[in-house]
Protein backbone atom coordinates (compact mmCIF):
# COMPACT_ATOMS: atom_id res chain seq x y z
CA UNK A 1 0.00 0.00 0.00
CA UNK A 2 1.16 3.54 -0.79
CA UNK A 3 -0.14 6.98 0.11
CA UNK A 4 0.87 10.17 -1.73
CA UNK A 5 0.67 13.74 -0.46
CA UNK A 6 1.03 16.83 -2.64
CA UNK A 7 2.45 19.87 -0.88
CA UNK A 8 3.02 23.43 -2.14
CA UNK A 9 5.90 25.86 -2.20
CA UNK A 10 5.57 29.21 -0.46
CA UNK A 11 6.44 32.81 -1.13
CA UNK A 12 6.94 35.38 1.62
CA UNK A 13 5.13 38.52 0.54
CA UNK A 14 6.41 40.13 3.73
CA UNK A 15 9.32 38.90 5.80
CA UNK A 16 9.95 41.30 8.68
CA UNK A 17 12.89 40.12 10.78
CA UNK A 18 13.62 41.08 14.37
CA UNK A 19 16.89 40.80 16.25
CA UNK A 20 18.53 37.49 17.14
CA UNK A 21 16.97 35.74 20.16
CA UNK A 22 18.92 33.89 22.86
CA UNK A 23 18.03 30.59 21.13
CA UNK A 24 19.64 31.84 17.90
CA UNK A 25 16.37 32.29 16.03
CA UNK A 26 14.83 35.63 15.04
CA UNK A 27 11.32 36.84 15.80
CA UNK A 28 9.40 37.29 12.54
CA UNK A 29 6.32 38.80 11.04
CA UNK A 30 6.15 36.46 8.09
CA UNK A 31 3.26 36.71 5.61
CA UNK A 32 3.10 33.44 3.67
CA UNK A 33 1.28 32.62 0.45
CA UNK A 34 1.19 29.02 -0.79
CA UNK A 35 1.90 28.88 -4.53
CA UNK A 36 1.15 26.29 -7.17
CA UNK A 37 4.53 24.58 -7.41
CA UNK A 38 4.30 21.21 -5.66
CA UNK A 39 6.43 18.35 -4.42
CA UNK A 40 4.86 14.92 -3.98
CA UNK A 41 5.80 12.59 -1.14
CA UNK A 42 4.77 8.93 -1.42
CA UNK A 43 4.89 6.72 1.69
CA UNK A 44 5.06 2.94 1.18
CA UNK A 45 5.37 0.25 3.85
CA UNK A 46 8.95 -1.03 4.07
CA UNK A 47 11.25 -3.02 6.35
CA UNK A 48 13.23 0.11 7.31
CA UNK A 49 13.23 3.87 6.77
CA UNK A 50 14.66 4.84 3.41
CA UNK A 51 14.38 7.82 1.04
CA UNK A 52 14.53 8.18 -2.72
CA UNK A 53 14.09 11.30 -4.80
CA UNK A 54 13.60 12.33 -8.43
CA UNK A 55 13.08 15.58 -10.29
CA UNK A 56 15.08 18.78 -10.88
CA UNK A 57 18.11 19.03 -8.56
CA UNK A 58 17.22 15.68 -6.94
CA UNK A 59 20.94 14.98 -6.62
CA UNK A 60 21.14 17.85 -4.11
CA UNK A 61 18.52 16.35 -1.77
CA UNK A 62 20.02 14.43 1.18
CA UNK A 63 18.73 10.87 1.40
CA UNK A 64 19.76 10.23 5.00
CA UNK A 65 18.26 11.15 8.36
CA UNK A 66 19.27 14.80 7.90
CA UNK A 67 16.34 15.07 5.45
CA UNK A 68 13.36 16.74 7.13
CA UNK A 69 10.97 14.21 5.58
CA UNK A 70 12.86 11.36 7.26
CA UNK A 71 12.82 13.22 10.56
CA UNK A 72 9.08 13.79 10.16
CA UNK A 73 8.47 10.05 9.72
CA UNK A 74 10.61 9.27 12.76
CA UNK A 75 8.84 11.89 14.87
CA UNK A 76 5.35 10.66 13.94
CA UNK A 77 6.33 7.02 14.50
CA UNK A 78 7.81 7.81 17.92
CA UNK A 79 4.65 9.73 18.89
CA UNK A 80 2.59 6.60 18.26
CA UNK A 81 5.05 3.96 19.48
CA UNK A 82 5.75 2.62 16.00
CA UNK A 83 8.91 1.77 14.08
CA UNK A 84 9.49 4.26 11.22
CA UNK A 85 9.54 1.48 8.63
CA UNK A 86 8.60 3.39 5.50
CA UNK A 87 9.96 4.15 2.05
CA UNK A 88 9.53 7.85 1.29
CA UNK A 89 9.78 8.76 -2.39
CA UNK A 90 9.97 12.50 -3.10
CA UNK A 91 9.19 13.91 -6.52
CA UNK A 92 10.71 17.40 -6.53
CA UNK A 93 9.27 20.33 -8.41
CA UNK A 94 9.99 23.03 -5.79
CA UNK A 95 13.50 24.51 -6.22
CA UNK A 96 16.04 22.95 -3.84
CA UNK A 97 17.55 25.43 -1.34
CA UNK A 98 15.67 28.16 -3.21
CA UNK A 99 13.92 30.00 -0.37
CA UNK A 100 10.54 28.43 -1.20
CA UNK A 101 10.38 25.93 1.71
CA UNK A 102 10.88 22.80 -0.39
CA UNK A 103 12.40 20.83 2.48
CA UNK A 104 9.67 22.01 4.84
CA UNK A 105 7.05 21.02 2.26
CA UNK A 106 8.51 17.52 2.08
CA UNK A 107 8.37 17.22 5.88
CA UNK A 108 4.71 18.23 5.95
CA UNK A 109 3.96 15.85 3.09
CA UNK A 110 5.73 12.99 4.88
CA UNK A 111 3.75 13.61 8.07
CA UNK A 112 0.45 13.59 6.21
CA UNK A 113 1.28 10.57 4.05
CA UNK A 114 2.70 8.48 6.92
CA UNK A 115 -0.25 9.36 9.16
CA UNK A 116 -2.60 8.01 6.48
CA UNK A 117 -0.43 4.96 5.71
CA UNK A 118 -0.13 3.97 9.37
CA UNK A 119 -3.76 4.81 10.21
CA UNK A 120 -2.66 6.88 13.20
CA UNK A 121 -5.35 9.57 12.68
CA UNK A 122 -3.29 12.27 14.40
CA UNK A 123 -5.35 15.38 15.24
CA UNK A 124 -4.48 18.51 13.25
CA UNK A 125 -3.23 20.41 16.30
CA UNK A 126 -0.80 17.57 17.11
CA UNK A 127 0.42 17.48 13.50
CA UNK A 128 1.00 21.25 13.65
CA UNK A 129 2.95 20.88 16.90
CA UNK A 130 5.17 18.25 15.25
CA UNK A 131 5.58 20.52 12.23
CA UNK A 132 6.80 23.33 14.51
CA UNK A 133 9.25 20.93 16.15
CA UNK A 134 10.66 20.06 12.72
CA UNK A 135 11.14 23.61 11.43
CA UNK A 136 9.83 27.16 11.29
CA UNK A 137 8.20 26.86 7.82
CA UNK A 138 6.78 23.34 8.18
CA UNK A 139 3.47 24.33 9.84
CA UNK A 140 2.59 26.62 6.93
CA UNK A 141 3.43 23.89 4.43
CA UNK A 142 0.77 21.76 6.12
CA UNK A 143 -2.00 24.38 6.15
CA UNK A 144 -1.24 26.42 2.99
CA UNK A 145 -3.46 29.24 1.77
CA UNK A 146 -2.33 32.52 3.31
CA UNK A 147 -1.16 33.10 6.87
CA UNK A 148 0.78 35.40 9.16
CA UNK A 149 3.58 33.60 10.96
CA UNK A 150 4.81 35.04 14.26
CA UNK A 151 7.46 33.77 16.67
CA UNK A 152 10.07 32.20 14.38
CA UNK A 153 7.29 31.79 11.78
CA UNK A 154 5.58 28.74 13.28
CA UNK A 155 2.72 30.54 15.09
CA UNK A 156 0.13 30.91 12.33
CA UNK A 157 -2.92 33.11 11.89
CA UNK A 158 -4.93 32.48 8.68
CA UNK A 159 -5.35 35.52 6.43
CA UNK A 160 -8.20 36.47 4.14
CA UNK A 161 -7.32 36.65 0.43
CA UNK A 162 -9.51 37.62 -2.50
CA UNK A 163 -8.90 36.48 -6.05
CA UNK A 164 -5.77 35.01 -7.59
CA UNK A 165 -2.26 36.44 -7.76
CA UNK A 166 -0.02 35.63 -10.75
CA UNK A 167 3.67 34.95 -10.13
CA UNK A 168 6.89 34.15 -11.92
CA UNK A 169 9.67 32.40 -10.01
CA UNK A 170 13.21 32.64 -11.35
CA UNK A 171 15.45 29.85 -10.04
CA UNK A 172 19.14 30.58 -9.65
CA UNK A 173 22.04 28.19 -10.14
CA UNK A 174 22.91 26.69 -6.77
CA UNK A 175 21.30 27.49 -3.44
CA UNK A 176 21.73 29.79 -0.48
CA UNK A 177 22.05 28.55 3.09
CA UNK A 178 19.29 30.02 5.25
CA UNK A 179 21.54 30.17 8.37
CA UNK A 180 24.22 31.95 6.31
CA UNK A 181 21.68 34.54 5.12
CA UNK A 182 20.55 35.19 8.70
CA UNK A 183 24.18 35.54 9.80
CA UNK A 184 24.70 38.10 7.04
CA UNK A 185 21.50 39.89 8.13
CA UNK A 186 22.95 40.17 11.66
CA UNK A 187 26.26 41.42 10.27
CA UNK A 188 24.51 44.09 8.20
CA UNK A 189 22.41 45.24 11.18
CA UNK A 190 24.91 45.54 14.06
CA UNK A 191 22.90 48.18 15.90
CA UNK A 192 19.70 46.11 15.98
CA UNK A 193 16.36 46.23 14.17
CA UNK A 194 12.79 47.16 15.15
CA UNK A 195 10.27 44.62 16.38
CA UNK A 196 8.76 42.92 13.31
CA UNK A 197 5.16 43.85 12.49
CA UNK A 198 2.92 42.98 9.54
CA UNK A 199 2.15 45.77 7.11
CA UNK A 200 -1.51 46.91 7.29
CA UNK A 201 -1.32 47.99 3.63
CA UNK A 202 -0.10 44.55 2.58
CA UNK A 203 -2.79 42.74 4.56
CA UNK A 204 -5.42 45.02 2.99
CA UNK A 205 -4.05 44.31 -0.50
CA UNK A 206 -4.37 40.56 0.09
CA UNK A 207 -7.90 41.01 1.43
CA UNK A 208 -8.89 43.12 -1.57
CA UNK A 209 -7.12 40.97 -4.18
CA UNK A 210 -5.29 44.08 -5.39
CA UNK A 211 -2.10 43.02 -7.19
CA UNK A 212 -0.81 46.55 -7.69
CA UNK A 213 -1.26 47.41 -4.02
CA UNK A 214 0.36 44.11 -3.00
CA UNK A 215 3.31 44.84 -5.29
CA UNK A 216 3.77 48.23 -3.62
CA UNK A 217 3.84 46.54 -0.20
CA UNK A 218 6.10 43.51 -0.81
CA UNK A 219 9.03 43.54 1.60
CA UNK A 220 11.79 41.13 2.59
CA UNK A 221 14.22 42.15 5.32
CA UNK A 222 16.53 39.29 4.27
CA UNK A 223 16.88 40.59 0.71
CA UNK A 224 19.91 42.85 1.38
CA UNK A 225 21.69 39.90 3.02
CA UNK A 226 20.84 37.57 0.12
CA UNK A 227 22.07 40.19 -2.39
CA UNK A 228 25.24 40.67 -0.36
CA UNK A 229 25.99 36.95 -0.58
CA UNK A 230 24.77 36.61 -4.18
CA UNK A 231 25.12 40.00 -5.96
CA UNK A 232 24.08 38.46 -9.29
CA UNK A 233 20.47 38.33 -8.03
CA UNK A 234 20.23 42.08 -8.65
CA UNK A 235 20.43 41.44 -12.40
CA UNK A 236 17.64 38.86 -12.15
CA UNK A 237 15.41 41.32 -10.29
CA UNK A 238 16.13 44.02 -12.86
CA UNK A 239 15.40 41.71 -15.81
CA UNK A 240 12.04 40.65 -14.44
CA UNK A 241 10.80 44.13 -13.67
CA UNK A 242 12.06 45.42 -17.03
CA UNK A 243 9.98 42.70 -18.74
CA UNK A 244 6.74 43.93 -17.18
CA UNK A 245 6.46 42.53 -13.65
CA UNK A 246 4.81 44.83 -11.12
CA UNK A 247 7.77 44.18 -8.84
CA UNK A 248 10.35 41.57 -7.94
CA UNK A 249 11.61 40.31 -4.61
CA UNK A 250 13.99 37.67 -3.31
CA UNK A 251 11.85 34.80 -2.01
CA UNK A 252 12.62 34.17 1.66
CA UNK A 253 16.33 33.57 2.14
CA UNK A 254 16.77 33.15 -1.63
CA UNK A 255 18.18 32.68 -4.13
CA UNK A 256 14.88 32.24 -6.01
CA UNK A 257 13.42 35.58 -7.12
CA UNK A 258 9.64 36.10 -7.16
CA UNK A 259 7.89 38.47 -9.55
CA UNK A 260 4.29 39.58 -9.10
CA UNK A 261 2.46 40.30 -12.36
CA UNK A 262 -0.98 41.74 -13.11
CA UNK A 263 -2.27 38.74 -15.09
CA UNK A 264 -1.40 35.36 -16.58
CA UNK A 265 -0.39 36.78 -19.96
CA UNK A 266 2.13 39.15 -18.44
CA UNK A 267 3.47 36.32 -16.28
CA UNK A 268 4.23 34.25 -19.39
CA UNK A 269 5.91 37.23 -21.05
CA UNK A 270 8.07 37.89 -17.98
CA UNK A 271 9.03 34.21 -17.66
CA UNK A 272 10.11 34.09 -21.30
CA UNK A 273 12.18 37.26 -20.91
CA UNK A 274 13.84 35.91 -17.78
CA UNK A 275 14.72 32.61 -19.45
CA UNK A 276 16.27 34.53 -22.35
CA UNK A 277 18.09 37.03 -20.10
CA UNK A 278 20.79 34.63 -18.94
CA UNK A 279 20.32 35.87 -15.36
CA UNK A 280 18.65 32.70 -14.01
CA UNK A 281 18.58 28.94 -14.58
CA UNK A 282 14.87 28.78 -15.35
CA UNK A 283 11.64 30.71 -14.78
CA UNK A 284 8.22 29.28 -13.91
CA UNK A 285 4.74 30.78 -13.81
CA UNK A 286 2.14 29.91 -11.21
CA UNK A 287 -0.60 31.36 -9.01
CA UNK A 288 -1.50 31.80 -5.36
CA UNK A 289 -3.00 31.06 -2.96
CA UNK A 290 -3.38 27.26 -3.07
CA UNK A 291 -4.22 24.69 -0.37
CA UNK A 292 -1.60 23.13 1.87
CA UNK A 293 -0.55 19.48 2.05
CA UNK A 294 -3.23 17.28 0.49
CA UNK A 295 -3.58 13.53 0.04
CA UNK A 296 -3.79 12.70 -3.65
CA UNK A 297 -3.51 8.92 -3.70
Amino acid sequence: MSVTASVPAKVNVQLAVGGARPDGFHDLANVFLAVGLHDEVTATAADRLRLTCEGPDAHRVPLDRSNLAARAAELLAARHGLAPDVHLHIVKDIPVAGGMAGGSADAAGALLACDALWGTATPQDELLAMCAELGSDVPFSLVGGAALGRGRGELLTPLEVSGTFHWVFAAADGGLSTPAVYREFDRLNPSGVPEPEPSPALLAALRDGDAAALAASLANDLQPAALSLRPSLAATLEAGTAAGALTGIVSGSGPTCAFLTPDAGTAEKVATALRESGTCRTARTTTSPVPGATLVG
